[in-house]
């Protein structure tokens, strides 16, 4: 199973944790100052001293470079958020090594060196840290890195200098995001060394309410320091969330029930679904399970539906490109075939 396949019921408002290191190596100019020949054996270079990365944590990994890849294959990977748009969309040499799971991905010769990324559904930012910081380690103890005693690590970007350590909690806002109030709170939390955007859009047009949760700053903290602000903004976003929830059903049940039994009836039979309403049936899906109006034969991984109905994956299972009107209807089937039944 993939690490978005599974379900954390302890907190179903937490979609998933992540944490992302940046690192360069010692005595070698940054990436975008190095040709195409220096920089593919750069990333060879790291790839044969990095082959038994799996002994640090048991994961099993694959090396690829993404010039081997089809565009598809690429969009699809940053669909799942392995590597963002602009590694996607990199002309020059970039090698990846990913694990089955896709949990962890280590990025070579992107805009730094080496940028290391270890996901999970849930809240789990301490844990996703220990493991890390061993492969930071690891990494570290084999090629040593670009570190400065008054600023720390050296990145290409001068928001990465320090710690080099962005961390990061998506979570589903449902109602906090529709109230009026909720752009001057997000604004809010840049005063704390943060920032909350909208993983597809923003404000009303954020399809599915899903938001990310990250720190601003990489310099003049610790690394606890970064992880405890992100986790205790996160959980106050969550809790002012649960406080609207919970407000709503009181006054509104019957509404709540009616809008979660409509979106699973659309999406258990429809034919054709756009992406926008796909993204907005399977929030509201979620948000039902979360408040326990739907109650499903088995666990349903919205999150996974949610990465499976985007274009490239979709258009990655057909032997033929499709139209749009053809990715509606596929990313109908696609949720049909995946959703199960509720509990009579």
């Amino acid at each position: 199973m993939k690490w978005y396949e599974y379900v954390d019921s302890d907190r179903p408002g937490v979609i998933s944790s992540r944490v992302r290191l940046v690192r360069n190596l010692d005595h070698c100019v940054f990436p975008a100052k190095l040709s195409v020949k220096e920089n593919e054996e750069m990333i060879r270079r790291l790839e044969y001293g990095l082959q038994d990365i799996g002994s640090v944590d048991g994961r099993n990994y694959q090396f690829s470079m993404l010039q081997d890849m089809s565009d598809l294959e690429r969009k699809s990977l940053r669909e799942r958020h392995v590597f963002n748009s602009t590694i996607a969309s990199r002309k020059s040499p970039v090698g990846l090594i990913l694990s089955d799971t896709e949990d962890c991905g280590i990025i070579l010769g992107g805009t730094d060196h080496i940028r290391i990324q270890i996901l999970s559904s849930g809240l789990c930012l301490e844990k996703l840290w220990e493991d890390c910081d061993k492969m930071d380690d690891y990494i570290g103890e084999r090629f040593p890195y670009a570190f400065d005693e008054k600023y720390g690590y050296l990145t290409s970007f001068p928001t990465n200098v320090g710690t080099g350590l962005r961390a990061s909690v998506t979570i589903h806002l449902p109602n906090l995001s529709k109230g009026k109030k909720f752009s001057g709170l997000t604004a809010e939390m840049g005063r704390f060394g943060a920032k909350v955007w909208g993983i597809y859009g923003e404000g009303n047009e954020n399809y599915g309410s899903l938001y990310e949760v990250s720190n601003q700053k990489t310099l003049g903290l610790t690394e606890k320091e970064i992880l405890d602000l992100v986790n205790r903004l996160a959980l106050q976003l969550l809790s002012q969330e649960n406080q609207v929830r919970k407000l709503a059903l009181e006054k509104h049940r019957l509404e709540c029930e009616d809008e979660a039994y409509k979106s699973y009836g659309v999406l258990k039979y429809a034919r054709r679904l756009s992406s926008k309403d796909a993204m907005v049936f399977l929030s509201q899906l979620m948000q039902g399970i979360h408040d326990h109006i739907l109650v499903m034969e088995e666990p349903c991984p919205v999150y996974r539906l949610m990465l499976g109905i985007q274009p490239a994956n979709l258009q990655k299972d057909s032997s033929r490109p499709l139209s749009k009107e053809e990715l509606d209807v596929e990313r109908a089937a696609y949720i049909r075939a995946a959703l199960p039944d509720l509990k009579q």
